[in-house]
């Protein structure tokens, strides 16, 4: 059964993606989600995302729950001198896993695709807005180490998506907003 399982896995991988068709991590668990992650990869065709991502580096997320399921985030990221916070809301689509947000000017789809809880989680988000849409895919981890076999396997999945090598930036370490991670 695993090996039908891992099968299964490799084939969707490759496949090009949609936004209706983008797997959602089965049996998703929000409990074992919750708490701080960093983003240590991502991939974009996102015109803001390209003409920042030669200066990125690793950001925060710590991720909370409601009782009904709906999914907060407070994104915490260096920017020159401060480190700048936003907060962001998605609510549940049905699906565990699967949330929207639709408060903003723009619509955000945005998908747990995988994890382990524990070590890494890929994250796939689709930004609809009065222009084209954009697609982006982060690499989440718990500590700022990146297991190589993960980063390889990241490598392997946005392609599929349609989003090339020219839009990743893998995000170098940053102690600088740790601090504002309890404020």
């Amino acid at each position: 059964m695993k090996t039908v399982l891992s099968s299964l896995a490799l084939a969707l991988l490759c496949l090009p993606w949609t936004q209706a068709e983008a797997p959602v991590q089965p049996g998703f668990d929000s409990e074992k989600f919750a708490g701080t992650w960093h983003i240590m990869a991502a991939v974009s065709n996102c015109p803001v995302f390209l003409s920042m991502k030669d200066k990125m580096k690793s950001s925060i997320i710590v991720t909370n729950f409601t009782p009904e399921g709906n999914l907060a985030m407070k994104v915490i990221f260096p920017m020159s001198d401060e480190c700048k916070k936003l907060e962001l809301f998605f609510q549940q689509s049905g699906q565990a896993g699967h949330y929207i947000d639709t408060a903003a000017e723009e619509k955000r789809d945005l998908r747990v695709m995988e994890t382990d809880y524990d070590h890494y989680a890929i994250v796939y988000t689709v930004k609809e807005s009065d222009r084209e849409p954009s697609t982006t895919l982060q690499l989440y981890t718990r500590g700022q180490d990146v297991d190589p076999q993960l980063l390889k396997k990241f490598k392997e999945l946005y392609p599929t998506m349609g989003l090339t090598d020219d839009m990743l930036v893998v995000m170098p370490k940053s102690d600088e907003c740790t601090q504002a991670v309890s404020n």
